[in-house]
């Protein structure tokens, strides 16, 4: 098998299942960097699907023309210019309060809503919209902002992080269906030990969303139950502890493990080794890093090294579902993770039918 058909083979092993949800219940996702050839293709091949609705933020003449010029569809596909939209005063009068509320002030209201990230984050906040994608033409800090001024935390999630979704049938022990759940690849840098916990259940509770069964959790350390006795390996092991408290106080439906080494977690022949009297050791479904460094290190290796496809980072801890996708980001990675925020949506329809946490 070469690397290209093993790639198509691990985008269709994660987007299929997704596409196939959608189709029954199609959801609205807005771009906000929606200038760009990739997302236009991207939503061209989403409609075509008849699986999301997308709505592109920016300028609108430009948009078009790009459209044209490339000979992609915009039929059935929503542009919108922020500061043109007729919600536009509403979104400015809402944003003022929010600011008003946490004590902030800005002298250019306008100026700020007609932003594509913050237009795009109070459309979802405010249900003219369903999930969001950003990024690809931005940098990070940009979105980000815009996310913690509009959107309301989940008050059981200490901090916002980022899970990267990566899809690799062709790699061996590399989860039960050839898809991991890495966490956090992008926001945390040194996660304490409830914010581990948290990233450990969050990131399990996409996982059983996703995969639509009981999802296989392991909290890494370069130690294995106690094999190294220094603080870093005790805090993941007291981060799984509470993580399995929570899973027992909450009846979810989750299999953690932890303190574990990354050999133990995927490959069932070291867990045999290692463990003490080892059950069912398939390879995790979800890795769980103890700080940042690991986790954006082993997603580059795997991405750059191993040929996984990667989805995402899908921002965890928000109330409304939202991707931060890299500059980088080629054209199946954007339209697996534009399904994967619609499919959030889901979820999010069916735990909060109201619309609000």
């Amino acid at each position: 098998m070469n690397l290209e058909t093993s790639q198509v083979q691990a985008v269709a092993r994660f987007t299929d299942p997704l596409i196939a949800q959608l189709k029954r219940h199609p959801k609205r996702v807005v771009f906000t960097d929606g200038e760009d050839l990739r997302v236009l293709h991207v939503a061209a091949r989403l409609v075509e699907e008849q699986a999301i609705v997308p709505i592109l933020l920016g300028n609108i003449e430009a948009i078009r023309a790009l459209a044209a010029e490339h000979g992609v569809s915009l039929k059935f596909v929503k542009v919108l210019n922020p500061a043109q939209a007729a919600d536009f005063p509403l979104f400015c009068q809402r944003y003022e309060k929010i600011l008003r509320y946490r004590g902030a002030v800005t002298d250019s209201i306008e100026q700020v809503v007609s932003r594509p990230h913050v237009f795009g984050a109070l459309m979802i906040q405010y249900g003219q919209a369903d999930a969001m994608v950003g990024g690809n033409n931005s940098m990070p800090t940009a979105l980000f902002r815009a996310l913690i001024q509009s959107i309301k935390p989940l008050p059981e999630v200490p901090k916002f992080f980022g899970v990267t979704v990566l899809s690799a049938p062709h790699l061996a022990h590399f989860g039960e269906d050839g898809l991991v759940f890495l966490a956090d690849t992008g926001m945390i840098p040194e996660p304490s030990t409830d914010d581990l916990a948290a990233i450990a259940i969050e990131t399990g509770k996409l996982a059983r969303h996703m995969l639509g069964r009981k999802p296989r959790i392991a909290l890494l350390s370069h130690s294995t139950k106690g094999s190294a006795g220094t603080a870093p390996a005790r805090k993941v092991a007291a981060a799984a502890a509470i993580a399995r408290d929570r899973v027992s106080e909450e009846g979810l439906d989750f299999w953690i493990e932890g303190e574990v080494q990354a050999d133990v977690a995927m490959d069932p022949a070291a867990a045999e080794w290692k463990l003490p009297n080892p059950v069912d050791r398939s390879s995790a479904d979800v890795l769980v890093f103890p700080n940042l460094d690991a986790a954006h290190i082993s997603l580059k290796l795997l991405q750059h090294c191993a040929g996984a496809v990667n989805f995402g980072p899908l921002v965890m801890g928000l109330a409304r579902p939202v991707a931060q996708v890299p500059r980088t980001v080629s054209e199946e990675s954007l339209y697996g993770t534009a399904a994967a925020v619609a499919v959030e949506a889901i979820k999010y329809h069916q735990l909060y039918p109201d619309g609000e946490v």
